[in-house]
């Protein structure tokens, strides 16, 4: 189960997770990447986090999206390359408004996954619910050994 998924964020990272990663626990606990995590360097921009598992028969990737509207989401697989973009709409500022505190985060984003030779592209389902985008990619069937019988001429 030892597959590879490297992931690109929407600055062009690449990033690569590997069962033998050090950095995988930390990773997976903190969600950041050590060292090379620039995806949250913009405080303005909206930075979607993503969890990205294998199970024993798909992979799995959820990404948090909320405020994004289904329209406003695109999930497409070119080769083994799947991108998931959107767009996180800001709200109407009223003039006379006054803000105390401005977290929140609005715009575009692009999160790009090079899927492992043993993902099936033409088994994804994809669903938004409740603001949590949930992709499953089925995995192919493992090829099994089989005794090729010769001809005689």
């Amino acid at each position: 189960m030892a597959s590879n998924i490297s992931t690109t964020n929407h600055r062009g990272n690449d990033y690569r997770y590997r069962a033998a990663d050090p950095f995988a626990l930390a990773r997976s606990i903190f969600g950041f990447e050590p060292f090379f995590d620039d995806r949250r360097a913009s405080k303005n921009a909206f930075a979607p986090s993503f969890e990205v598992k294998e199970q024993e028969d798909a992979f799995v990737i959820l990404a948090d999206l909320p405020g994004v509207k289904e329209e406003d989401l695109d999930v497409s697989l070119n080769g083994n390359v799947l991108t998931i973009s959107g767009h996180r709409q800001a709200q109407e500022r009223k003039e006379g408004d006054t803000f105390y505190l401005y977290e929140r985060s609005y715009g575009t984003f692009s999160r790009s996954f090079t899927l492992p030779d043993e993902a099936n592209g033409e088994a994804i389902e994809a669903k938004l619910s409740d603001g949590v985008l949930a992709l499953s990619i089925g995995k192919k069937a493992e090829s099994k050994p089989r005794k090729i019988s010769l001809k005689r001429s």
